[in-house]
């Protein structure tokens, strides 16, 4: 059986539930600068990681219909802060700040590094990452000092690839065994991945299904 297969949404009903939950209201709650500032953990929730410029802004504007909900910055490492935003009454989306580090002084760095850390070994109402990679370069570096925070925090990511419509079917098909490879050695690495493209709606639905189905 191959590891890590796309994940594939058949079931209508499934697809229902997504569209049921992405259709009620959702709202920017609150940024983040600091860990006492988290809201209240009552709610399911989900947080989408990613490098600077890996189209996390334009995946979350996507998923949620808005065409500004998520705003993102040209200039890598510039946003410290974790945004909330309330989805319905049971769910929170958290946008986290891409790690490009490029043009950010070296103490914003290490705030945001040690928020980040907190945030994700100690929040018990996160129930899943999506750990977004852009699908014309695969797993980098950075990505992998993630997955290995994410695994010794026992917090289960997911992988999201992004932008599928850019490279050719070849590339397309290196980049995501490439991403497979990495996965193997990564425990907290949820068992499926998703492809997307924002600009062309691929796989949209499929992912608001499975935030949907989160528990």
């Amino acid at each position: 059986m191959l590891k890590f297969p796309i994940t594939q949404t058949i079931d209508p009903q499934d697809l229902k539930r997504g569209s049921i939950l992405f259709s009620k209201e959702i709202s920017f709650l609150k940024g983040v600068v600091d860990i006492s500032g988290l809201p209240n953990d009552e709610r399911i929730e989900i947080c989408f990681a990613g490098r600077s410029n890996v189209g996390k802004s334009s995946l979350i504007n996507a998923l949620t219909s808005r065409k500004s909900l998520a705003r993102s910055s040209n200039t890598p490492g510039r946003t410290q802060e974790i945004n909330f935003f309330s989805l319905a009454t049971t769910n929170y989306l958290v946008d986290l700040p891409g790690y490009g580090y490029a043009y950010a002084p070296l103490n914003k760095v290490e705030k945001w590094q040690e928020l980040l850390k907190s945030y994700l070994t100690g929040r018990v109402s996160l129930r899943r990452v999506f750990l977004l990679i852009d699908s014309r370069h695969g797993v980098k570096e950075a990505d992998e000092a993630i997955m290995l925070l994410l695994d010794r925090a026992a917090v289960t990511f997911q992988i999201v690839m992004t932008k599928t419509d850019k490279p050719s079917r070849v590339d397309l098909e290196k980049s995501i065994n490439k991403t497979r490879n990495s996965l193997e050695k990564h425990p907290a690495a949820f068992p499926e991945m998703l492809l997307t493209s924002s600009e062309k709606m691929n796989g949209i639905d499929t992912l608001r299904t499975t935030i949907a189905n989160i528990q």
